[in-house]
């Protein structure tokens, strides 16, 4: 990965904003959407993060360098070289934001396929996270155990689910799920076998489980770009090994 994807909180908080005319103007009005106080830069002193929107390349550079100095993060419109953090497409379902970055590459890039997933990703998908949050507490108590809670989650929201993000019906439907679902304690294993060693090869339902995966357990010799498309917290061994007694096992093996 080129950056640590953050989401960074400034409800309150003041950031500075150096610049006149609408690329300036853009910059404050984003940090205003998101809570923040734009202020100039008389003010840094107050400030953790500061935008610069200054058309002239030498001025912008001598105003990024002098907030880095003061120890700002510091973001610089069109001079992704001079940038500490870049700013994302963003698809806005509040609460649930999703970002789409190239690490300023290319913003048109990153806007259409922000625009791509606007289309496909219902209204809905923010009344669903509410919901989940406010059941929080009750989530808890059916499920006490992590493991069983994940899975128990997982399993709802996954393709064709009680609460499949996709359905706009789903937002309603978080108490009606805790009502009637029974968490899923035995174990479950999908054996795959690699078509070869380039990840775009996975099939869709090889995707889906490595993503949903407990465990993986592979043969040695597969590659880290597909070991990567597991969750983040899932358990790894290389293969052979014992199949855990619950939750989803994967086991990769080449061809």
């Amino acid at each position: 990965m080129h950056s640590l994807p953050l989401f960074h909180r400034i409800a309150g908080a003041r950031v500075v904003v150096v610049g006149e005319g609408e690329m300036a103007a853009a910059k404050a009005r984003l940090v205003e959407r998101a809570g923040g106080i734009p202020c100039p830069e008389t003010e840094a002193h107050y400030a953790r993060l500061a935008f610069v929107a200054l058309e002239d390349g030498h001025a912008a550079q001598t105003a990024a360098l002098r907030l880095k100095r003061m120890g700002l993060l510091v973001n610089v419109a069109d001079r992704p070289e001079l940038c500490d953090f870049t700013l994302p497409s963003v698809l806005d379902r509040d609460p649930v934001l999703v970002a789409v970055s190239t690490g300023g590459a290319s913003a048109g890039l990153a806007k259409h396929l922000r625009l791509r997933l606007e289309a496909i990703l219902p209204q809905s998908l923010g009344a669903l996270a509410s919901g989940l949050s406010a059941a929080r507490d009750r989530i808890r108590a059916r499920y006490p155990d992590g493991d069983t809670r994940r899975r128990a989650i997982d399993a709802a929201l996954q393709e064709g689910g009680r609460l499949d993000p996709f359905e706009p019906a789903s937002a309603e439907g978080v108490d009606g799920w805790l009502d009637r679902t029974r968490a899923d304690d035995g174990a479950q294993v999908v054996d795959v076998t690699l078509a070869s060693d380039d990840p775009e090869d996975l099939t869709i339902r090889q995707a889906r489980a490595l993503g949903r995966a407990d465990t993986v357990l592979h043969d040695p010799q597969v590659p880290e770009t597909i070991l990567i498309r597991a969750r983040a917290d899932a358990a790894r061994a290389p293969l052979p090994a014992e199949t855990p007694a619950s939750g989803l096992t994967v086991i990769l093996r080449r061809s």
